[in-house]
């Protein structure tokens, strides 16, 4: 693991970057309203990527400054911008330059990669959203290309109902609900399940990608 320093020259994000020779792709996390790169939810499901041969990028999306106004933590264009920022940054590495990539986004955070992966089209080749609000991008979504998979648990229902709308928009969309788990995964077994949905999704859609290039 290395602690990095994300910019486009203008600004500085910190990040958390795993990357090697062996990686298959690389998955850019974009976590949630109050979040950081420090979330151990998402830092539990990048352990289980990397121990798939993933490369994963966990930053924080804003500056400190900017966390400490409350419009920004919720203005999706905005955080989408920083998502595209990370994603050139990440091509420039130079273990970086051919691999596949995806983003992997929680609440607030999946708005944000659905937005980004709108603008970015081919140049990302899976989505995956964990209690995501996909719904924020809706004026976005039918201009996602990348196949996307919205994960939802069990017992967070309005969650779930946002989640069907978004899929209606969707051109590669697939929800899945995982039993017995709360907005957060909390519950025991729950996030591993999400950990093993997300670490399908970008093999099969990582391959698929690498064959069609």
């Amino acid at each position: 693991m290395s602690d990095v320093e994300v910019t486009d020259g203008k600004i500085i994000l910190p990040g958390r970057l795993i990357l090697s020779s062996h990686s298959r792709g690389i998955i850019i996390f974009a976590h949630g309203s109050g979040s950081s790169r420090l979330s151990p939810r998402n830092l539990q499901v990048a352990e289980t990527l990397n121990h798939a041969n993933f490369g994963t990028l966990l930053f924080d999306l804003l500056s400190v400054p900017e966390a400490e106004d409350r419009t920004n933590v919720f203005d999706i264009p905005f955080l989408a911008s920083r998502l595209i920022m990370a994603t050139h940054w990440i091509k420039k590495q130079k273990l970086g330059t051919r691999l596949p990539i995806g983003y992997f986004g929680a609440s607030t955070g999946a708005g944000a990669a659905l937005w980004a992966a709108a603008d970015l089209g081919k140049e990302i080749s899976a989505v995956v959203s964990r209690g995501g609000r996909p719904d924020l991008a809706i004026p976005r979504l039918k201009e996602v290309t990348a196949p996307t998979l919205l994960l939802v648990g069990g017992e967070d229902e309005v969650v779930i109902e946002m989640n069907r709308e978004a899929l209606r928009y969707l051109a590669i969309g697939k929800l899945i609900i995982v039993p017995g788990a709360s907005h957060l995964f909390e519950e025991p077994g729950t996030l591993e399940s999400v950990s093993e949905h997300a670490k399908k999704w970008f093999r099969a859609n990582f391959e698929q990608s690498s064959l069609v290039a």
